[in-house]
């Protein structure tokens, strides 16, 4: 088995969303299944790409010029579906990235045990939501996408503390405080495979962003560092804008992030 760092490294320089899915999941079950046998794998050390290879669609836009579509017409939910995959297969590079870029870092193997299994869950919903598109006659790509989405990655890419802070204590978080109401428009819309995927990723979401809380209080405690005080210093130099309301306050204290985190540095701006 190769080094998990090289092996986040394949990941992320493979450019097709289903080949990248699967080869994600191959590799997170190799990981997975040595240490279920009780192995400690090597985790080696790699030189991941600044930007994870992509496929030739969809055209990346700047948020400002992603076309809105109302949610309630069919065309509106598949444009919710297919933002939605567009930040499922950006999360699969984020999970793989964090484990490739901060290698080096001396971390539990349980640091890199979560970062799998998420990689690997954010495979499932990528594949769950293309899935989804295919049944409504569409499909990943055909529409355009959010360019920005990798910014966080690209400017914490020195600094593990903040990229747990931004990517998934903000980031994911905000999938936590977002997904119940797609949840509804499905419903409403009596789009039964839609709801069933929505729901395995929101149950899933918030172990990642758990992950994130887990292993940023980890760092802080090793620094002997107020917590909140560099969450707050953190995102204020990495996350550009203010947190939005409302939060999903009982999801996001099920991961470990609570009130005093979140709301200060979305009522300061």
């Amino acid at each position: 088995m190769m080094p998990l760092a090289q092996m986040a490294d394949a990941v992320l320089r493979c450019g097709d969303g289903r080949e990248k899915t699967a080869l994600s999941r191959r590799l997170a079950a190799q990981w997975q299944a040595a240490r279920a046998a009780g192995e400690t794998p090597d985790v080696g050390t790699a030189s991941p790409p600044m930007q994870p290879a992509r496929p030739a669609r969809p055209e990346l836009l700047a948020p400002r010029d992603v076309p809105h579509r109302k949610p309630g017409s069919p065309e509106g939910r598949i444009a919710l579906l297919h933002a939605v995959a567009h930040i499922e297969l950006n999360a699969v590079d984020l999970h793989w990235d964090i484990i490739a870029r901060f290698s080096h870092v001396p971390m539990p193997m349980g640091f890199f045990d979560d970062w799998v299994k998420a990689a690997d869950e954010e495979s499932k919903h990528f594949n769950l939501m293309a899935d989804c598109l295919e049944e409504l006659g569409s499909h990943y790509g055909a529409l355009p996408a959010h360019a920005g989405m990798w910014r966080a990655a690209e400017d914490t890419a020195d600094d593990l503390m903040g990229r747990l802070a931004v990517v998934p204590m903000v980031l994911e978080a905000r999938g936590l405080d977002v997904t119940p109401n797609m949840i509804r428009i499905f419903k409403q819309a009596k789009d039964d495979s839609a709801v069933a995927a929505l729901e395995t990723i929101y149950a899933e979401e918030v172990a990642h962003v758990a992950y994130g809380s887990k292993w940023f209080h980890f760092l802080c405690g090793r620094e002997n560092a107020d917590p909140k005080e560099v969450f707050h210093t953190l995102v204020q130099k990495y996350f550009h804008g203010a947190l939005k309301p409302p939060f999903n306050e009982e999801k996001r204290a099920e991961a470990g992030i609570p009130p005093d985190f979140y709301w200060p540095l979305a009522v300061s701006t």
